[in-house]
């Protein structure tokens, strides 16, 4: 019996596929080809951390626990697979590096191993090893211990073979840390006229490791790196004694000790030392095992030194058309409502907003939404600044964002001391909206005006990532703005709040039974050979109920179309359906990062953006917002940009039932790259009043 969908899994090691296509494209700027080998060797270290690691547990616990889950296969099945795809995308990783490389040595940039310096580089390693090195290192010598020192997640390991040449002393087994974080993985070497020579920390090392153990009298050094990834669930245990911080706190203490899931290793690794660390780690060789090439931890690729001649094309954000000649972006806002479209135009705006607001008399309080927040945040100084000018400030800020709590904690501290009203979530649910409200006092009355965004109130990931923030002061959607924050300030007796919401529509309440209502909506208009259509962005589909009505939609003659970056677990072919299935996944320079549902609607559109992918969790188990685009110039804008994308033949693949990854090709029509294009279009000076009038441009890609 064929599945209902594809596994949530597969379909994520899928789209890592396309991350990896990214770095393998010659067309793609050399920097940005490694940048890719990075983000898609960190993609899997958080694969593994989180979706295998949940998945091992889920074959532990076994039984009708794992059957009242919904999956579609049996973990053990789905961890059979993932094995598979992902020894067969590190070979297709070494083979793209090697090629890199070669491209790089074209560029006279040569990455040198220890084997390969010449006398004046010798004695400047050995120099750097000395006076940057050396003090971080603390080699352990492991093969008389019981059980291996504690490994720390995302290092990367020199495993060490000392031995003799004449055999006369036992051979020992050695563990290294290499210090990327205190010394950085790159080192520049002195360079012939016309090249740059770089070489690796753990090189930096292997070059020395005659000096470090050179009190055992061994001659002989055999080394290579490898790196384990861990469980990274926190376990939030239901101890009513403490508190949700001593939860978190102990929960990120026992991450330390969580079981690993993958161990990855140069495939040239002595045997038995490779057997040694297997064991020691309780793990199998048919289990998450990765053999791989010489270098490991490719993450720190993703900041690899500029050393390249041709630089980067990428274009700078630019002023919205609305602000460009205004002293104040508070006073636009008042009038009509502004949509910033990331990473085109500049987030100046939201933070100037938070500053206005911080030194304005008329403002009594602030109240904001965090979920990850830039680790020099000017977010959080605009706030604090609006403490210290006597407004009320409170921030929402979720603890449990992965990988990002240790900050939050901090972050948390520092707001506290500075008289910022924390509020740090609700038991068993995350807080996911992005949305702001600012309360003002003018003429006697009171204003609300602030936004609602699809991504994170962060000004350094917004250069990359591609989101969309209405700065409004609509009277309807700043209410629900409004009761929102009544219900996170009151979360036990706040459910009323979520339900009384008129325009916007939050999750977990509402979002799911109104998703039902638009698409059978589309399904009767279809049924009656009426006009009917759904167009939908978003990072991930993987909702089995959602899907399942998608599927209903396309059988009744609904036109679907949809551009999902990441998790899409639907099958987008069927002989079934009346019209195809128009599926796209978009990943080049900027990361999709935007929710944008479109409903026909009998010729009125509804049109809407969202923080919430169609995933259970966000759905049922997050507090969300999706909010109606209700200006029609905006509600165009926006409608142009998707069209766009969903005209992309350069950079969109097609989401079929293989998870090919075919590349969209259209030979008969011009090339669209749609971020360009994108980019184009919101820069073209004809565009005024956020939408007026569409670019030449535009209107002939969308026409």
């Amino acid at each position: 019996m064929k599945r209902k969908t594809i596994a949530r899994d597969i379909s994520w090691l899928s789209f890592n596929g396309r991350v990896l296509q990214e770095a393998a494209d010659p067309s793609v700027p050399l920097r940005e080809r490694i940048k890719f080998l990075g983000i898609f060797s960190n993609n899997m270290d958080e694969f593994f951390r989180v979706r295998v690691a949940t998945l091992k547990r889920m074959t532990e616990i076994g039984g009708k626990k794992v059957k009242n889950m919904h999956l579609e296969q049996a973990p053990g099945k789905i961890l059979d697979e993932i094995q598979q795809i992902v020894l067969q995308q590190q070979i297709s990783f070494n083979t793209i590096w090697e090629n890199v490389r070669k491209e790089l040595e074209k560029e006279k940039i040569f990455l040198i191993n220890e084997k390969q310096l010449n006398k004046e580089q010798q004695k400047f390693v050995q120099t750097y090893f000395e006076e940057e090195v050396r003090s971080n290192i603390i080699p352990i010598m492991v093969e008389n211990l019981p059980q291996l020192p504690y490994l720390r997640e995302k290092s990367l390991y020199l495993g060490v073979v000392l031995s003799r040449r004449d055999g006369t002393l036992k051979r020992k087994y050695s563990l290294i840390e290499v210090p990327s974080k205190a010394v950085g993985r790159f080192c520049k070497l002195p360079s012939p006229d016309g090249e740059q020579h770089i070489i690796l920390l753990e090189d930096v090392i292997r070059f020395n490791l005659k000096s470090i153990f050179s009190y055992f009298g061994y001659d002989r050094y055999g080394s290579w790196v490898f790196k384990v990834t861990k469980d990274a669930e926190i376990d939030i245990d239901n101890d009513v004694s403490t508190t949700m911080i001593q939860k978190i706190e102990k929960g990120l203490r026992n991450r330390r000790k969580g079981k690993p899931v993958r161990f990855v290793y140069d495939k040239e690794m002595d045997d038995g030392l490779l057997d040694f660390l297997i064991r020691k780690l309780n793990l199998s060789r048919k289990e998450s095992v990765i053999p791989g090439g010489r270098i490991h931890n490719f993450r720190h690729f993703m900041d690899f030194p500029d050393v390249f001649q041709k630089k980067g094309q990428r274009k700078k954000p630019f002023q919205h058309q609305l602000l460009k000649n205004t002293m104040r972006v508070t006073d636009v806002i008042l009038e009509k409502d502004i949509m910033l479209n990331f990473p085109y135009h500049s987030f100046n705006p939201v933070i100037d907003l938070l500053r206005e607001a911080a030194i304005d008399p008329e403002v009594t309080a602030i109240k904001i939404t965090a979920y990850r927040l830039a680790s020099n945040s000017k977010v959080i100084n605009a706030l604090i600044n609006a403490v210290r000018n006597g407004k009320q400030v409170t921030v929402m800020l979720e603890l449990r964002a992965r990988f990002d709590e240790e900050a939050n904690l901090e972050w948390k501290e520092r707001l506290e001391e500075e008289g910022v009203k924390v509020l740090i979530g609700i038991p068993n649910m995350k807080v996911h909206a992005k949305i702001c409200l600012i309360k003002k006092r003018h003429n006697n009355h009171t204003v609300h005006y602030g936004y609602v965004s699809t991504g994170n109130l962060n000004e350094r990931t917004s250069h990359v990532y591609g989101d969309h923030c209405l700065l409004t002061s609509d009277r309807f959607i700043m209410a629900d703005v409004n009761r929102i924050f009544n219900y996170l300030e009151n979360p036990k007796d706040g459910g009323k709040f979520l339900k009384a919401c008129k325009t916007l529509i939050p999750c977990p309440t509402s979002l799911r039974r109104e998703l039902y209502k638009l698409i059978n909506k589309e399904i009767r208009a279809a049924r009656a050979k009426k006009p009917a259509g759904i167009t939908l962005k978003m990072n991930s589909l993987s909702d089995e109920a959602l899907i399942l009505k998608l599927y209903e939609a396309a059988r009744a003659g609904v036109q679907i179309k949809l551009v999902i970056r990441g998790i899409f677990c639907m099958y987008s072919e069927s002989d079934k359906f009346i019209v195809p299935v128009k599926a796209i996944s978009i990943v080049d320079e900027y990361l999709e990062h935007a929710r944008v549902f479109i409903f026909h609607n009998a010729g009125d559109e509804k049109v809407y953006i969202s923080s919430a992918d169609w995933m259970v969790r966000n759905l049922d188990h997050r507090v969300e917002a999706t909010c109606p685009i209700l200006d029609d110039k905006i509600k165009r804008v926006l409608k142009n940009i998707i069209e766009i994308q969903l005209l992309d033949n350069v950079k969109a693949r097609i989401l079929d039932n293989e998870l090919s990854n075919r590349y969209v090709r259209d030979r008969k029509q011009k090339k669209v790259r749609s971020q360009l294009e994108i980019y184009q279009y919101l820069h073209s000076k004809t565009i005024v009043h956020a939408g007026t009038e569409q670019s030449a441009n535009a209107e002939a890609l969308t026409a």
